[in-house]
């Protein structure tokens, strides 16, 4: 299965995206959008942005784990990456989104 990015719906009314890896796992998910092509703003905005290292804002939660955010020109954040248990997981969680992003399909799932 191809890395992909899914769209959804929430209870709130809000459209999200979740880019998952060839494996199914999530590896990075955005903030609510108003709008469906908001949404698809934000995919567009990810594969621009996941080509440059600079664009990921490195982290280290409270509890210790790892994360990342991906971040547009203009400094906002476009999405959030799991948790990991190590910098080196983080690390490859970068990887594969700068690998992933460009070539995944869009799999509309919010049924609108």
């Amino acid at each position: 299965m191809p890395a992909e990015f899914e769209i959804s719906k929430g209870k709130n009314k809000q459209f999200y995206f979740v880019l998952k890896a060839a494996n199914g796992e999530p590896i990075l998910r955005s903030e609510g959008y108003a709008s469906k092509a908001g949404c698809k703003n934000g995919i567009a905005s990810v594969r621009k942005n996941a080509k440059m290292d600079a664009r990921f804002d490195r982290k280290k939660a409270r509890n210790g784990k790892h994360f990342f955010n991906l971040k547009a020109g203009n400094g906002q954040v476009i999405g959030t990456s799991e948790m990991y248990n190590s910098e080196s997981g983080r690390n490859n969680g970068i990887k594969s989104v700068g690998t992933n992003a460009g070539k995944a399909k869009v799999q509309d799932l919010s049924k609108e």
